[in-house]
C-alpha cells in the first residue's frame, strides 16, 4: 500500500469541472473545490491510498462544517446546506449529488463525518476491478 503525505498550506489551483473532465477528475474537483470554498481559514488535506483493488482519498478541511441535521441530505441533487453561501460562491447544489453517482458507477462508498465550527472529512473508496455499465446506465 503506498500513502501520499497530505499537501495541507501548498497553493491549490482552482479549476472549474469542464464537460472534457473525465469522471475522476471531475469527483476530485467538485471534493477539493467544496473544502476549499467552506474553509475560511484553517487548512484543507488531501490524501491518497492505493491498493491492488481500491483506491481511497481523504479530503479533510478546518472549515464551518455542517449541522448535523443537513448530513442525511448533503448528497442530494440541489441541496444546499446554507442557500445563501452557496449562491455566493457559484454552488448549484449538484456537487456532491454528482460525487455519489461517480462513486456507485465505480463500485465504491463515499463517508462523510463533519462537525459544524470544526471541518469536514470526506472519504471515497473506489474498487479499481468495478467497470460493469457505462456512466448513462446508471
Amino acid at each position: 500500500m503506498s500513502k501520499l503525505q497530505p499537501w495541507s498550506r501548498r497553493p491549490v489551483e482552482r479549476k472549474s469541472g469542464s464537460p472534457s473532465d473525465s469522471p475522476l477528475e471531475q469527483l476530485l474537483t467538485n471534493l477539493l473545490s467544496n473544502a476549499i470554498n467552506y474553509t475560511d481559514q484553517g487548512w484543507v488535506s488531501f490524501e491518497m491510498e492505493t491498493t491492488r483493488e481500491q483506491v481511497q482519498v481523504t479530503i479533510q478541511d478546518t472549515g464551518v462544517g455542517i449541522p448535523r441535521e443537513h448530513l442525511p441530505r448533503v448528497f442530494e441533487r440541489f441541496y444546499r446546506v446554507d442557500p445563501s453561501r452557496s449562491r455566493a460562491s457559484g454552488g448549484t447544489g449538484l456537487g456532491l449529488a454528482i460525487v455519489k453517482h461517480i462513486v456507485r458507477f465505480h463500485g465504491g462508498t463515499v463517508e462523510l463525518e463533519s462537525r459544524e465550527g470544526e471541518g469536514t472529512t470526506i472519504t471515497v473508496i473506489l474498487s479499481l476491478q468495478h467497470h460493469s455499465k457505462s456512466p448513462g446506465e446508471l
